[in-house]
């Protein structure tokens, strides 16, 4: 694993799949290699373009939503686990996993992150599935990725995707119905 994503995600050491941590971390790689955005543009870009001049940075909301969710999952297999079981892996790997797509989604227009071209034909969960298949993530895993955000209001969700949607969507929606 580099090192660079290692310090991007620490969040990785929680995966004990040694395969899937290393699938994972492949797949963040790979959109990085992709990506006009670079380590340094995750830690200053606003994780969402629906919000103006929000200053909460991409990174600072990814990795809140990877700690609740695994706080979640956590609490699940605490109070539900024999009847609602959580994979704890499946879970923080899809979390980190989520918005990988938006590496290739985003451009830099002076200075600032905009939807690029691509953005505008493929959203994140797509291509955020598509680079986790071709580094061999598993299909639970790929799912909370295709599943994360509305794309998969149609589909029924696992256990680990409600979580992570949920996460996802309550770490966001205060921030844009603030605008109301």
């Amino acid at each position: 694993m580099k090192e660079h994503i290692l310090k991007l995600w620490p969040e990785l050491n929680w995966i004990k799949d040694h395969d899937l941590r290393e699938k994972t971390a492949r797949t963040w790689e790979i959109a990085l290699e992709r990506s006009v955005l670079t380590v340094d543009d995750l830690n200053t870009i606003p994780f969402t373009l629906l919000v103006p001049d929000l200053q909460v940075t991409f990174m600072a909301h990814k990795r809140a939503v990877v700690q609740i969710a695994r706080e979640a999952g956590l609490k699940c297999n605490e109070f539900f686990g024999r009847d609602l079981p959580v994979d704890m892996d499946t879970l923080i790997a899809g979390a980190i996993l989520a918005d990988v797509g938006k590496l290739l989604e985003y451009e830099m227009r002076e200075g600032k992150a905009v939807q690029g071209k691509y953005g505008a034909y493929l959203r994140h969960p797509f291509s955020g599935v598509a680079l986790a298949e071709e580094c061999g993530v598993p299909p639970a895993v790929c799912h909370i990725i295709a599943a994360h955000a509305h794309e998969g209001d149609l589909v029924k969700r696992t256990t680990e995707a409600y979580i992570v949607h949920h996460v996802d969507f309550m770490t966001f929606l205060p921030f844009k119905d603030r605008l109301k």
